[in-house]
């Protein structure tokens, strides 16, 4: 029986530091489940595995693409389940998925369904009426829509409910329908290993101080910096997330430096909410505190 560990959490809950403590127990690498560390140009501002982390622990997945390019949920199934068949799966029975973004996990844990190709005319149809109406109109036609996907999407990002949109108008189906059934329930697919979900957390308070502090030793480590050398390229999806915004708005004159701080903050503790309100509706999921290494490692050892 191959097995998949999967170890997730809110960001900065500490989730690379057990993924590096289970590759070496176990003697696997860590395939990074972070849809923004992926891209080389922005290791601070998304907290990527450092080059004496990468040392301790090889990782897959992380500054493998340009910030051009584009890369998607579905994508990245295809990449690690391509990996784990002709690769790990070759030398060890067991390996090890770890990160936070919820769609890339569940695309690897339950697959996404073939979403079709959208028609030019649907596409410009919509990005006029974004342009003309604004998002709060078209977040009011997805809510109808797609009521499902309207509870998840995130309400600031147009490229998310446009696109649902698109989907919708294309195929006369919601968007949500492609991860679930019309009953409402999940269309898993199957999968040729046993997933282990490892779920770590912390109490708010605590987390919420870790995510404060760790803003603060971004900006201290060369974040600023690292955002300016990416301004040019604002446009792009992959820049669209919370630290790079916030950033952008004080090089724009829209914000004091000292307020974008306090918003990378606040923003970053709202994402978090967000992850875990996500993941706990995962029964699954077997929740530790990331501190507990030991227990995780006999849970691991016991799972049946």
């Amino acid at each position: 029986m191959k097995n998949l560990i999967v170890v997730v959490g809110p960001t900065a809950v500490g989730k690379t530091n057990v993924a590096i403590a289970l590759s070496q127990k176990f003697d696997i690498p860590v395939i990074n489940a972070d849809s923004r560390q992926l891209y080389r140009e922005l290791p601070i501002g998304t907290a990527a595995p450092t080059e004496e982390e990468q040392k301790a622990a090889k990782h897959y997945f992380v500054g493998i693409k340009e910030l051009d390019d584009y890369y998607s949920a579905s994508m990245y199934e295809q990449d690690v389940m391509r990996l784990l068949e002709e690769n790990l799966y070759k030398t060890s029975d067991t390996a090890l998925m770890c990160g936070g973004s919820m769609m890339y996990i569940d695309a690897v844990c339950n697959g996404i369904d073939d979403i079709p190709t959208i028609d030019s005319d649907i596409r410009e149809s919509l990005k006029k009426r974004y342009e003309e109406e604004g998002l709060d109109r078209l977040l009011s036609e997805l809510k109808l829509l797609d009521p499902e996907y309207y509870k998840e999407v995130d309400m600031k990002n147009p490229r998310r409910v446009i696109h649902a949109l698109e989907v919708c108008y294309q195929t006369g189906r919601r968007y949500s329908s492609f991860r679930l059934g019309d009953n409402g329930k999940k269309n898993a697919q199957h999968r040729p290993f046993r997933i282990i979900k490892i779920g770590l957390t912390l109490p708010r308070t605590e987390l919420f101080e870790r995510i404060n502090k760790r803003t603060e030793n971004m900006m201290d480590n060369g974040f600023l910096k690292e955002a300016e050398s990416v301004y040019p390229k604002r446009h792009l999806n992959a820049l669209n997330t919370v630290g790079y915004k916030e950033l952008f708005s004080f090089f724009d004159g829209t914000m004091s430096i000292r307020d974008a701080i306090k918003r990378i903050q606040k923003n970053t503790r709202v994402y978090a909410k967000k992850q875990m309100t996500w993941f706990k509706k995962d029964e699954d999921i077997k929740w530790f505190s990331p501190s507990d290494v030991t227990g995780i490692v006999n849970y691991i050892k016991d799972y049946d």
